[in-house]
């Protein structure tokens, strides 16, 4: 599935107009509508925006599987995880089921 289409296939998933989507990503309305009517290939500025909007990264944009959106609420702690060492992530993860349990 090419990039155009993806955005396409996303919004519908999501019920977005073209409006909507411009107002997540912050592009124009025109920019939105002319790549959806147009068919035309979106630069990689522009995609990123899109992403943003949906609220996903560009590796997800771009993966063949599955996407998880993740809401900006577990952004501080996707950020706190991806800084920490193997042995640092296991011993959160451990303290993490020790609370889940109580």
């Amino acid at each position: 599935m090419d990039a155009t289409e993806k955005i396409k296939e996303m919004m519908k998933q999501r019920g977005w107009s073209a409006y909507k989507l411009a107002k997540k990503s912050g592009l124009s309305e025109t920019t939105i509508a002319n790549l959806i009517r147009r068919n035309t290939v979106p630069s990689i500025p522009t995609v990123e925006a899109i992403c943003n909007g949906f609220g996903i990264s560009l590796s997800q944009f771009f993966s063949d599987g599955d996407t998880i959106e993740v809401s900006s609420d577990y952004k501080p702690l996707i950020d706190c995880w991806s800084a920490l060492s193997p042995e640092q992530r296991e011993a959160a993860l451990k303290l993490l089921q020790v609370i889940n349990q109580a």
